[in-house]
């Protein structure tokens, strides 16, 4: 996983586990645990019940799926679609999500880690 931030300086004290054990029991990652969790657990949860009605449809529902929505193009195809535009749409949506509310948060309990606050 590629990051921005170089690794610790060589000399540096890690912290020990105990002082990740107490980060971990913090209200401060308990926030940030409940924030990652509110957006990430229902986003998915919604995906996989979208992309399940999708192969549900294909399997049960042939006429319907086969049903032609404009020339060559039919139900099918644009839900098939629909699955790439949706996969994007989260991906961009977890992006701004993670960089207004997670980052932040994340960052705040690595500086304090580290020693910087």
């Amino acid at each position: 996983m590629a990051t921005e931030t170089p690794p610790p300086a060589r000399g540096t004290t890690l912290p020990s586990t105990e002082e990740f054990t107490e980060v971990q029991q913090s209200a401060e990652f308990g926030e940030l645990r409940r924030a990652y969790r509110s957006f990430a657990f229902p986003l998915t949860v919604a995906f996989i019940a979208w992309y399940l009605l999708y192969v549900l449809l294909s399997n049960y529902a042939g006429g319907f799926m086969g049903t032609k929505v404009a020339g060559n193009v039919n139900v099918a195809l644009v839900l098939g679609l629909a699955q790439f535009l949706t996969t994007f749409l989260i991906a961009w949506w977890y992006a701004r999500h993670a960089a207004a509310k997670l980052d932040p948060k994340a960052e705040a309990i690595k500086t304090r880690m580290e020693g910087g606050a």
